[in-house]
Order: C-alpha cells, then structure tokens, then sequence
C-alpha cells in the first residue's frame, strides 16, 4: 500500500525531511572537504611567510599575508554555514515531531532565513536552491523574491586592513616582524635574481591556488 501511494502521489512528507536531511549532512560533508584543503594550502603559505620575512623581504610577506588573512576569513564563513546546515536539519526534526501532531510539515521563518543565507555561499548554493524550491512545494517555506534568490554580486572576503596584517605576520614570524630587515640598497646579484624570480612564481602558485578555494 505504501509503495502504491508513493507511485501516486510521491514521496511522503516524512521521507521528504529524511531526504533533505541526507542532502544537509552530504553538503556538511562537501564543506568539511573544502575547510580541509584550505588548511592544507594555507599551511604551505604561512611557512613561506615566514621564510620571506625572516629574508627581510617584508613586501612579499605582505602580499602572502593577505591571502592567510583571506583563507581564515573563509574558514569562518564555511564554520558558520555548517552550523547552519545542522540548525536546519534540527528544524527539520522538530518538523517531523509536530507533524504527529498536527498531520502535516509546518511553515518555518527560520528555515527559511537559514536556506536564504546559505544560497549565498557557492559551494552549496546550487543544492539549497533546489532544496528551497522542494521546502516550498512542500509548504514548509514561501516562495522567496527573486531579488532574494538572486547571487549577490561575489562576495569577495574584504582584505583586512594593514593593522590585522601586521597581526598575522607577527604571529607568523614569533613576533619578530620587526626585526626583519629592510631590502638592502646593493645591487642585486644574478643569484639574488633568480631567488627573487623563485620567490614570485612560488607566491603567484599559492595565491592562484587558495584564489581557486576562496571563489569556490
């Protein structure tokens, strides 16, 4: 009987939220990934930091810093969208207790602020736009406006100012950034040459690197 009423009238109300709840953990799952191969990269980056500013190229460092101050910014950002992936699996579950209740899923406003703000994050926004879409055939959320549904222009993660950079490269060379010195005014050697077009393909690998993990 139950299968025959699946084939007319399609998943029950309860296998719906299992099935979203198995989408919400599966994009859990996708940022952990994501949260994983940035530690990694930025790892390599924070180490190169400290080898140019113990060099004294503090310029370079600069430049790296920014891109470690950037990646720990986003880890916050996919931080925070987890919880709220968990937060809407929760409200789910409480959907399924009161359904017993009143034989039927529930509108949630705070569903629905959780889903619109995760549309925003690249990663997932594909997955939760879709699942917003089966919510509110569902009944569970009205449909949203479309300026609402709309991307927001890249949200590029603000580079912090030159004081949080500072921050970063004194925790990254154990405080001492200051005593790294100034670029020398000799002329440089053919060696230095080489190290310096070393040192730029190296920065410019790392940047296009944690760049391809930050834009998603």
């Amino acid at each position: 009987m139950q299968s025959i009423n699946r084939f007319l009238y399609g998943p029950s109300p309860e296998e719906k939220v299992r099935a979203w709840q198995a989408k919400l953990r599966a994009e859990g799952r996708k940022l952990d990934r994501e949260t994983r191969q940035l530690d990694a990269a930025t790892a390599k980056v924070r180490t190169t930091v400290k080898q140019l500013a113990t060099k004294g190229d503090v310029k370079s460092a600069r430049i790296l810093a920014r891109e470690v101050v950037r990646s720990d910014k986003q880890k916050d950002r996919l931080s925070v969208s987890k919880a709220r992936l968990g937060s809407i699996g929760t409200q789910l579950t409480q959907q399924l207790a009161m359904m017993k209740i009143t034989g039927s899923l529930q509108k949630s406003t705070e569903i629905m602020k959780l889903s619109n703000s995760l549309i925003k994050l690249p990663q997932i926004s594909q997955a939760m736009r879709e699942m917003t879409m089966e919510m509110t055939k569902a009944g569970i959320m009205e449909e949203m406006l479309e300026d609402t549904l709309e991307m927001d222009e890249d949200e590029e993660i603000t580079e912090e100012a030159d004081a949080e950079v500072d921050k970063v490269l004194f925790e990254l060379t154990n405080g001492k950034l200051g005593q790294a010195g100034a670029v020398g005014t000799a002329l440089p050697s053919l060696q230095d040459k080489l190290e310096d077009e070393e040192t730029e393909r190296t920065m410019e690998q790392y940047r296009e690197q944690l760049n391809g993990l930050l834009s998603g």
